[in-house]
């Protein structure tokens, strides 16, 4: 039977360094677990030891880890690092996500293979190698976009490269069953954080607090508890993409 804790677990954050990603590596530590910490872009450093400091201080073992994940040799080497750095695998989070906003007869070959490079392939890759490191009964989770259940104009590079995840969850939850393995995605509304608002106008961001409860942007706090609820108590919860945006969509 699978432990619905995370103490002393071993947990692989895509993107932990901030936003949701970094709450998540926090929470992880506060619930006794340790956490292996992603990251990307230079800018995302000082983030990523930040979060690093964060965790240590909560009492969870952490190594920080880096590389583009949209190269498959990359993936494989993040979690044979990780798993070297903190033993096996438990649960590994993809929080790995590329916006753009733009019409569909404006968007470059370039900007597409780029969107569906970071936003499928590096999904697909991260959950292959989720499926071949993870302990028995361990959790995959992987963070896709509720423009997969409704639309708004200019996302058709994002909302697209994300949807291919939901099919790739699914047929990883039926391949990893035989282990003990849940595989799910979250589907969250528009986030507040500067990923989101470098896409949008005042005016368009008004109107996305408008298509929720409450007239407002989906939290990363709202997220980040469903992330460990998956982990632990809802591992029953498998090949299902979980929808949490007040309202945002009614999917």
């Amino acid at each position: 039977m699978t432990e619905h804790t995370l103490q002393g677990k071993n947990v692989l954050i895509a993107g932990g360094a901030k936003n949701l990603g970094g709450l998540i590596s926090r929470q992880v530590a506060q619930a006794g677990g340790n956490v292996a910490i992603h990251y990307n872009s230079e800018s995302s450093r000082a983030d990523a030891e930040q979060t690093r400091a964060d965790v240590a201080a909560a009492g969870g073992k952490t190594v920080v880890l880096t590389g583009d994940l949209t190269q498959p040799a990359n993936v494989e080497k993040l979690f044979a690092d990780a798993t070297e750095a903190l033993g096996p695998i438990d649960v590994a989070v993809n929080t790995v996500g590329k916006v753009l906003r733009k019409p569909i007869v404006e968007t470059s070959e370039e900007e597409y293979d780029s969107m569906f490079d970071v936003n499928a392939k590096a999904a697909y890759f991260f959950i292959k190698e989720a499926g071949k490191n993870l302990a028995d009964g361990g959790k995959v989770i992987t963070i896709v976009t509720s423009l997969l259940g409704a639309f708004t104009d200019g996302y058709s590079t994002y909302a697209g490269g994300k949807s291919p995840v939901e099919h790739f969850t699914r047929a990883a939850a039926k391949e990893f069953a035989e282990r003990g393995i849940s595989v799910t995605a979250i589907a969250p509304g528009p986030m507040d954080t500067p990923f989101f608002y470098g896409q949008e106008t005042p005016e368009r961001v008004e109107f996305h607090k408008s298509q929720a409860m409450g007239g407002q942007l989906t939290q990363i706090e709202d997220i980040a508890p469903i992330v460990h609820f998956l982990a632990t108590e809802g591992w029953w919860i498998t090949g299902q993409t979980i929808f949490a945006n007040g309202g945002y969509t009614t999917r």
